[in-house]
């Protein structure tokens, strides 16, 4: 007998075997395994000479606001965030390095948001995605699920980036922060083990109370605070001078690798929530794709860089999220950190980077069907995912795993079995990884 109610027929929850306390539940853990963003984004976009203040406010907007929107159009899973790639590409290379000023950078962040449009109406990001092989979208779940597991092991302060070998090292693990960190993986690690619902949720709030003895967690002074206005970075694109010819390598750095990161982040969440088809394919992938694009115009207009679907979706899926009443929850949850921003802070990274550890975990069994005894097969499928964790960024591991997928193939006197519009595609991929080159 199907349940009844405004939100059963908004959500469709009988026939996604879910109900409206497990995607509470899953919203209420992607939101707090994504609150670093408000700390990290702001920060990174105040180097670039954006006021704190306002443009906090404004990612605090975009996120909650697009992530509703992706709940209620598309009924996926899915939160959005403004990509820390995106944004360190701006803050970094275009302000810091390049001198360019964060207008014009958010002018190019405006023109590849229509061009996500456009490719979206003419059904060309859905067609790229059919064209994708079963292989790299096989690989793109555990290339995500290692990323995720990356970004934990980063934030629990468990390694560390060293100059002098060019490499991860392992950091001080005695650290009180360190060790925070891995008392939340056990408990995290038994819940699961023992099979209890909402094992990442309970463990972060676990973890997150036994960090105040410990000096970790810090209790705010007060609970509700007033957000500042947005006046300062409403509006403040550039978008004339963003389209000069000079600057259309910085223009396709925003767009290449965001254009594939949503699409492997969609891919790689939607699998471990057994939503894809035999092809492996998101069924109706054009609703995302749509409130994805859309944001990242809408983003543009408050300087918030490119709005993409978040890997910490992953850990709502993981807590049973299967419908857009997680991204709902996730999105309400935001919004209201404008005026409880003091109390929603004192969540540790520590709390939540144990849970990311455990997701990335989860997502690696896609990789079972991958045909490892087809080196043509398997070569793009594992360039695909180290290239993902090597380079911090599975955007350029999917783009890579298709130029080697057709270069594999093609050399190996199976080119028939690469589709023609393979070809067409494996350029402009080309000419990305040469702007990177130079």
């Amino acid at each position: 007998m199907k349940k009844s109610g405004f939100l059963e027929k908004l959500f469709h929850l009988s026939s996604n075997n879910t109900n409206t306390r497990t995607e509470f539940t899953a919203g209420l853990t992607v939101f707090m395994t994504m609150l670093y963003v408000l700390i990290v984004v702001p920060g990174m976009l105040e180097s670039a000479g954006l006021p704190k203040g306002p443009i906090t406010v404004a990612v605090i907007l975009m996120t909650g606001i697009v992530t509703i929107i992706m709940g209620l159009y598309s009924n996926r899973p899915f939160a959005l965030a403004p990509g820390l790639g995106s944004v360190a590409f701006l803050s970094v290379t275009l302000v810091l390095a390049e001198g360019i000023p964060w207008q014009v950078g958010m002018g190019m962040v405006f023109i590849s948001g229509v061009l996500f449009v456009l490719f979206t109406v003419l059904g060309l990001r859905q067609l790229i995605v059919r064209l994708v092989p079963p292989a790299i979208k096989l690989s793109i779940g555990a290339g995500v699920g290692l990323f995720i597991a990356l970004i934990g092991f980063r934030n629990a302060g468990l390694v560390i980036a060293s100059e002098e070998a060019n490499s991860l090292q392992l950091a001080d693990i005695g650290t009180p922060n360190a060790i925070l960190a891995l008392i939340g993986f056990f408990i995290m690690s038994v819940l699961l083990a023992r099979k209890v619902r909402g094992h990442l949720l309970i463990g972060i709030v676990i973890v997150t109370l036994i960090g105040i003895p410990m000096g970790i967690t810090s209790i705010p002074d007060s609970i509700f605070s007033l957000p500042e206005s947005v006046g300062p970075v409403l509006f403040q694109l550039d978008i004339m001078e963003a389209l000069k010819i000079s600057y259309f390598p910085f223009l396709l750095a925003f767009f290449v690798p965001d254009f594939f990161s949503s699409l492997g982040t969609m891919l790689g969440v939607a699998g471990k929530g057994n939503m894809l088809d035999k092809d492996g394919n998101l069924p109706n992938i054009d609703k995302p794709f749509t409130v994805d694009a859309g944001g990242t115009i809408l983003g543009s207009l408050f300087s918030v860089p490119v709005m993409t679907t978040y890997v910490e979706s992953a850990a709502g899926v993981e807590s049973g999220g299967r419908t857009g009443l997680t991204a709902f929850t996730t999105g309400i949850l935001f919004l209201l950190t404008l005026f409880i921003t003091p109390l929603i802070m004192i969540i540790p990274t520590e709390a939540t980077a144990p849970a990311l550890i455990l997701v990335g975990l989860t997502m690696l069994s896609s990789v079972r069907n991958i045909n490892f005894d087809d080196v043509t097969e398997s070569l793009p499928a594992f360039m695909t995912i180290v290239i993902t964790i090597f380079t911090f960024n599975f955007g350029n591991g999917i783009a890579a795993g298709i130029i080697i997928y057709v270069l594999v193939k093609g050399l190996s006197g199976r080119y028939k079995e690469i589709h023609p519009g393979m070809y067409i595609l494996v350029i402009p991929l080309v000419i990305y990884f040469i702007t990177l080159a130079n």
